[in-house]
């Protein structure tokens, strides 16, 4: 799986404001996802809507690490 695959993946299952994904090797993967689901959230819970989105392409080895930074729509305008 290549970025824009697993960029595409997360945006069929996710309702996301913004994404990127980059990974040098298709396996190790770093994603910056915005989203208003992430409003009232932790961090914590967050991450684990985009893994629940992700479903098996983690446990099948398509995507062996997944480095995560998670924002909501006002997060992300405050990095900007």
């Amino acid at each position: 799986m290549d970025s824009a695959a697993l960029q595409a993946y997360i945006e069929q299952h996710m309702d996301c404001d913004h994404i990127e994904v980059h990974s040098a090797d298709n396996v190790h993967f770093e994603a910056i996802v915005v989203s208003v689901a992430f409003d009232g959230i932790s961090k914590v819970k967050q991450q684990q809507l985009v893994y629940t989105a992700l479903g098996d392409k983690i446990t099948s080895g398509e995507v062996h690490a997944l480095a995560l930074t998670t924002y909501t729509p006002e997060g992300w305008q405050a990095q900007q």
